[in-house]
């Protein structure tokens, strides 16, 4: 047993199979023929962040069979948000998981997103039945969380009130590389730089003009000087969206789009404030004015060690099972290893959710196809749509439900995972 500041952490090595591991699995087995025919009308029908209308639809009519299941389509004043809870009546933790939705744009399902919701529906339905089966107080949750393709859809649904009195949230996401119970995201920042000068003839009279053009390309070599002094975890990243209307004038306007990336929030507002001195410079230089609109930002994922503790048990578990599927191999016991391993530059709305309580983003591989393309890419799409992908994806369903079932089951678990969160998220 490690000891760690005012929190416990249970070495896996030290433990017994979970206990209740047969009887979730039993269940998501049950599951597997039904919800199937759902994942793969999700996958071969992508849409785009606030348009799932056909995956909200077979969503929440599939919820709606089960029976228990309270299920809110278009929730919280969005069209394709839905929520479906299981109350046992009785007061006792809530937690919480979320299905995503959308696709990527002309290249649909890239991201996995099918398997996210079959993971958190598989992971939802089967701890609820363990606690209806066990007399457990408590709730389940279940968002419908659209629009995580730079929508912000769950901040949107954090600003509504969807997770009000929820003690935490459990997600996964798929990949081609480790398995991994702490995956850890980067801050994330988009904005719109614009710069607006004074049109004049090029060869008349450019003493009249003040170039716009000239302002975005001193700032955007700025930047690429600003790079040579970044941190490994920064990205900045760039197009120009207007670059003027004709070459023999100078230039009255200029735009570009702007994304930068940090490890963590503090991190971020640091390159943020370096960005915007290139941006800066390049109005001061040339005279134009400079406009920068906020377009969206997510923040860093933190994962809870305490949760993520209890997947790799489940996880582990069902890896070493000889009678099961076979395996790439195990999560690191040791969370230090299994945190690098699961550091990864992408963004998400889920960052969001983990500081506002504690979260578990776990990470899974599926099989590549034969360019080993990993997320964002066509290859990935089609890989995530084959039937072993999905069995794979119930696999993490189980998971989830063996977290959320210790949650239920474990006296003082609970309380261990929200004082690690707030020593996580500095609260």
């Amino acid at each position: 047993m490690d000891t760690e500041d005012d929190f416990v952490l249970i070495s896996h090595s030290d433990c017994q199979p979970p206990s209740y591991l047969s009887e979730i699995r039993a269940v998501v087995a049950e599951l597997a023929d039904d919800l199937w025919p759902v994942n793969k009308k999700i996958h071969d029908n992508p849409e785009l962040g606030y348009e799932e209308f056909i995956a909200h639809d077979a969503l929440t009519s599939f919820m709606r069979s089960r029976p228990g299941w309270k299920v809110t389509p278009s929730a919280y004043g969005m069209k394709t948000a839905w929520v479906a809870v299981w109350d046992s009546g009785r007061k006792g933790p809530v937690v919480s998981f979320n299905a995503e939705m959308d696709c990527l744009p002309g290249i649909g399902h890239a991201c996995g997103h099918n398997l996210i919701a079959s993971a958190s529906v598989s992971g939802a339905l089967a701890t609820a039945s363990l606690l209806r089966n066990h007399s457990l107080p408590g709730k389940v949750v279940l968002l419908g969380t659209p629009a995580e393709e730079g929508g912000g859809g769950k901040i949107r649904l954090l600003e509504r009130g969807a997770y009000r009195n929820i003690d935490l949230n459990l997600i996964s996401h798929p990949g081609i590389v480790a398995d991994t119970s702490l995956m850890r995201t980067s801050a994330f920042s988009a904005f719109r730089v614009e710069f607006f000068g004074v049109e004049a003839h090029a060869a008349a009279n450019p003493w009249l003009g003040i170039n716009a053009l000239d302002a975005l390309i001193t700032s955007y070599n700025a930047l690429s000087v600003l790079r040579q002094q970044t941190m490994p975890g920064d990205v900045i990243q760039g197009n120009i969206s207007d670059g003027g209307v004709r070459p023999n004038i100078i230039h009255a306007h200029a735009a570009g789009n702007f994304v930068i990336r940090s490890n963590s929030q503090p991190r971020l507002r640091e390159l943020r404030k370096k960005v915007e001195a290139c941006f800066r410079a390049g109005s001061l230089a040339t005279g134009a004015k400079l406009k920068i609109t906020q377009e969206g930002s997510y923040m860093d994922h933190v994962p809870n060690r305490v949760l993520g503790a209890s997947y790799t048990a489940y996880w582990n578990a069902m890896a070493d099972d000889a009678a099961g599927p076979p395996w790439d191999g195990r999560i690191p016991e040791d969370q230090d290893v299994d945190e690098i391993r699961g550091r990864t530059m992408a963004s998400t709305d889920q960052g969001d959710v983990s500081y506002a309580m504690p979260s578990l983003s776990a990470g899974f591989a599926i099989p590549a196809g034969p360019e080993e393309q990993g997320p964002h890419n066509p290859e990935f799409a089609e890989a995530a749509g084959t039937r072993t992908a999905f069995d794979v994806s119930l696999k993490v369903g189980v998971a989830l439900a063996g977290v959320a079932v210790d949650v239920f089951t474990k006296e003082g678990m609970l309380e261990e995972v929200k004082r690690a969160w707030r020593k996580d998220v500095g609260k």
